[in-house]
């Protein structure tokens, strides 16, 4: 077991991961601690890189910050790239954003203009286009392209990442951290149950542990991250919000000739398709706010991502359903991730509280931690997101 390290960064989702590549890049010497608990929201997410039409898009501190991290994929993945890593599943594409109802129009006609004001690259397409480009669409009022998204699988990224890291000399540890040490206001490390037989959620149940000493430490719990607050006597309310994301197999229907050149599709219902190159729809997502710490699969979330997903492509009705996945999405009370140091505890930092755009964020994310702890000043402002505003 690694007895001491300059950097422990807690949780091993796609912004802890992302924060230990880029530490590690910089040749700091850093520990990635996970426990591989179910309900990772970074497993889960469908992995829409768009901010122009995310669920936070009028969030002007939100939009500032999700354009950086945009533009922060593609240098991330010519890093991956060039040490081998090329299955990373990122793949640039159009985005379709469609309203079927003349109410929705109008509500599509108010993103279209907020995009344009911001310099977004959009533009309307007929809806005799959009049906052509996502054939098993339902018939379309009003439709945008927008040529400047992307998508990513959060699982695939995410271990290519790890590698990467890895190869940049990462140390990695299974276990779970029961305790963030503070001493005398400064981090003095982390104590981990390495067998990983307790469970964090709100509370905390005690186990054997060990100290791993750090310098820094960085909480990049997820959904579990505000069991942290009273180490570093920080109020932390992030909270778990359930999606349930259903993965359809259109391999046999007629409707596609090949899922590969698909773009995604978004609603203004806010349900949306990503294809991706092996015959899979993925349909998304429940948000349910009241399902606790629980990543089950449940039969209400199941039909209502359905419900909604063949309402917008009626054409998927005899694809074959070939997964449920669930995550707990990370969230904050505003909505904004908590990123940045922890005041008045010298060398600990939080990233956490992304919610459902992770996957968005979250290589970014852990590019700003690791310049704060390099003393780098970051491109973006990032008061909103101060971990001290609760």
């Amino acid at each position: 077991m690694v007895e001491q390290t300059d950097v422990a960064v807690v949780g091993g989702g796609i912004v802890g991961t992302a924060t230990a590549f880029h530490l590690a890049e910089r040749g700091v010497e850093t520990l990635l601690i996970d426990d591989g608990r179910e309900g990772s929201a970074t497993a889960a997410g469908a992995g829409i890189i768009s901010p122009p039409t995310s669920s936070r898009r009028a969030d002007d501190d939100w939009f500032a910050f999700a354009v950086e991290a945009a533009a922060h994929y593609p240098k991330l993945i010519r890093r991956l790239e060039d040490q081998g890593i090329d299955d990373h599943s990122y793949l640039e594409t159009d985005l379709l954003s469609v309203a079927l109802t003349e109410q929705e129009a109008r509500t599509l006609e108010n993103d279209r203009e907020r995009a344009e004001r911001r310099d977004a690259d959009v533009e309307a397409i007929s809806p005799e286009a959009a049906k052509a480009a996502f054939p098993a669409l339902a018939d379309v009022e009003k439709a945008l392209r927008f040529p400047g998204a992307a998508r990513v699988d959060g699982a695939t990224l995410t271990s290519g990442i790890r590698r990467a890291a890895k190869r940049s000399g990462l140390a990695t540890l299974d276990g779970v951290v029961e305790e963030i040490v503070v001493e005398d206001g400064a981090v003095e490390g982390v104590a981990v149950d390495p067998t990983g037989r307790t469970s964090r959620q709100q509370q905390r149940t005690p186990g054997e542990t060990e100290r791993i000493d750090a310098n820094q430490v960085v909480v990049a719990g997820g959904a579990w991250s505000s069991g942290f607050g009273e180490d570093l006597n920080l109020s932390l309310p992030v909270g778990p919000t359930r999606g349930q994301i259903v993965h359809l197999d259109a391999g046999e229907s007629d409707v596609f000739d090949d899922t590969a050149d698909l773009p995604i599709v978004g609603s203004v219902a806010d349900n949306y398709m990503v294809p991706w190159d092996d015959d899979r729809i993925v349909v998304g997502a429940t948000r349910e706010a009241d399902a606790g710490f629980d990543a089950r699969t449940t039969a209400s979330g199941v039909h209502e991502v359905l419900h909604s997903g063949l309402r917008l492509a009626p054409g998927l009705d005899d694809a074959t359903l070939h997964e449920v996945r669930v995550g707990l999405r990370p969230g904050s009370p505003d909505g904004l991730p908590m990123l940045g140091p922890v005041p008045d505890v010298a060398g600990a930092y939080v990233a956490t509280g992304h919610g459902p755009t992770g996957l968005t964020l979250g290589p970014y994310s852990g590019e700003v931690i690791a310049q704060l702890i390099e003393g780098e000043a970051p491109a973006v402002d990032l008061s909103a997101f101060d971990p001290a505003r609760f």
